[in-house]
């Protein structure tokens, strides 16, 4: 497996504490790239600019992107064009959060 696609399937550890999915099948992570020096950049918005968790959520990326063998650095982006909404989710992320509500 390319390091690319293992820091995919690594991001999807990174839960949004206040959704409770994690960003991967939540559509917040638009691209990842890998330079030759083994620098991650993670492409990425937030479910609302002013996220609160922002810090948290930035920092759990980055840590998470660093723990991936073949990766020495990791640098998050954060844009917000285009903006997040909620058809950027995959299914399921749309069923966890359906569990989720017939829960409370």
């Amino acid at each position: 497996m390319e390091t690319v696609d293992k820091l995919w399937v690594a991001l999807e550890d990174v839960i949004d504490p206040e959704v409770g999915v994690n960003i991967v099948d939540l559509g917040l992570v638009y691209d990842i790239s890998l330079d030759e020096q083994q620098a991650a950049t993670i492409t990425m918005t937030l479910t609302i600019p002013q996220c609160p968790l922002r810090d948290e959520i930035v920092s759990s990326v980055e840590e998470t992107a660093k723990s991936v063998s073949g990766v020495k650095e990791a640098h998050v982006n954060l844009v917000f064009d285009p903006p997040w909404k909620p058809a950027m989710m995959n299914d399921r992320a749309i069923e966890e959060i359906r569990r989720r509500r017939s829960l409370v």
